[in-house]
């Protein structure tokens, strides 16, 4: 072997010392790994014992148990909204008032038409038409922002404003 070195042109101190530096560094790889090692496992044992001495399959059923709880609250909500939203649509949200004299002469301003519309522009027109003597009411259904029949110029003057033109 020393014939084959020498052979080669290997100084054979230099050659032991080489190994011996790679087999002292290999040897520091090794305490820190067994150092590492130690500290996650460490670190495992906490996970598994858990707080207050739970075991972690006690942890996994009760986080499981749990999301399906929620998983339930978040379907009962979603219907919640839907009937809501329902619900909101349904309702009257757009509104216009105009207020008029009916009988010239008589009563002033004391008549009004009053539109009520909902998020669709279905709704009605209420108009009351107001004399020293008696009260006239009539209503005139809307669609889709569309009257039935003709409306008086009051009576569109408040569709336009419920409308928001």
């Amino acid at each position: 072997m020393t014939e084959l070195l020498d052979s080669w042109g290997v100084n054979r101190d230099l050659l032991i010392l080489f190994f011996g530096i790679i087999i002292l560094a290999l040897a520091v790889v090794c305490v820190i790994m067994i150092v590492t090692t130690r500290k996650l496992y460490k670190r495992y044992d906490y996970f598994m014992r858990g707080k207050d001495a739970e075991s972690m399959e006690d942890m996994v059923r009760e986080t499981h148990t749990k999301m399906f709880s929620l998983q339930d609250q978040e379907m009962e909500n979603r219907d919640r909204i839907k009937r809501l939203q329902f619900g909101v649509n349904q309702a009257y949200q757009k509104t216009g008032v105009v207020h008029y004299n009916a009988f010239e002469g008589m009563g002033g301003q004391s008549s009004f038409v009053l539109a009520l519309l909902d998020s669709r522009d279905n709704g009605f027109l209420l108009n009351a038409m107001h004399s020293r003597t008696s009260c006239y009411t009539y209503i005139k259904e809307i669609k889709e922002g569309k009257p039935d029949t003709a409306l008086g110029a009051e009576e569109q003057e408040a569709l336009n404003r419920a409308l928001g033109k």
